[in-house]
């Protein structure tokens, strides 16, 4: 990977879903709520109310998401939360496993391009492709440990073995990127950030996700 590809001339990419009423949650999770907490005609400002779940949205998962003792998101790094990342299309996969993981070599970051973002809000959204616990293994065994997906969960539906093994340990933790959108068209290396709230022992947060393409 390119040392350089996070920063410089190029452009910005957004690769977060909006966030408002009606955004789809995966079954069991709160849904988004707002409300006005105060307003410009009594208060002279506008401040919303929010209800929403910890991963609504294109959000981040700490390993304390899944594991008893993993690091919340104030504790981790700010590192896992940028740098260089390898995109790799896996349009058409159903099972991502090893042998569709080669271009991860070498990178501590990767986004996993399935193309269904384009299945959002529809019918099809929660059937998607996804991540096997051996193609999770391999991503760590490559020195991953920040893992990107255009799906609502990196995992199958009902499973969490990807999610457990990418996650890692409190001593080596890392962290997943859900719901991403807009990763057709990058190219095979792109800049990445996706920082979420520094929310004192949290499982994980709604995030902005961002590509920067070098130009």
């Amino acid at each position: 990977m390119r040392s350089g590809a996070a920063g410089g001339a190029g452009r910005l990419v957004d690769l977060s879903r909006p966030v408002g009423p009606g955004t789809p949650v995966l079954p069991g999770d709160p849904a988004f709520a707002a409300e006005p907490a105060l307003t410009l005609e009594r208060e002279g400002v506008r401040v919303a109310r929010l209800v929403l779940g910890t991963h609504t949205g294109t959000h981040v998962d700490a390993p304390a998401h899944v594991h008893p003792d993993g690091a919340t998101l104030d504790e981790l790094p700010l590192e896992l939360f940028c740098g260089p990342a390898a995109v790799i299309g896996v349009e058409g996969v159903e099972r991502i496993g090893p042998e569709h993981l080669a271009a991860a070599a070498g990178a501590a970051t990767v986004l996993l391009r399935t193309g269904w973002d384009t299945r959002a809000g529809t019918a099809e959204e929660f059937a998607h492709p996804f991540l096997t616990g051996a193609g999770a293994r391999a991503l760590r065994a490559a020195g991953v440990r920040t893992v990107g997906i255009d799906t609502a969960s990196v995992d199958a539906p009902g499973r969490l073995e990807a999610h457990r093994v990418l996650l890692g340990t409190r001593a080596d933790p890392g962290v997943l990127v859900e719901n991403l959108r807009g990763l057709a068209g990058l190219p095979a290396e792109v800049g990445f950030s996706a920082f979420g709230w520094a929310l004192r022992g949290g499982d994980g947060s709604p995030v902005r996700a961002v590509a920067h393409v070098p130009g």
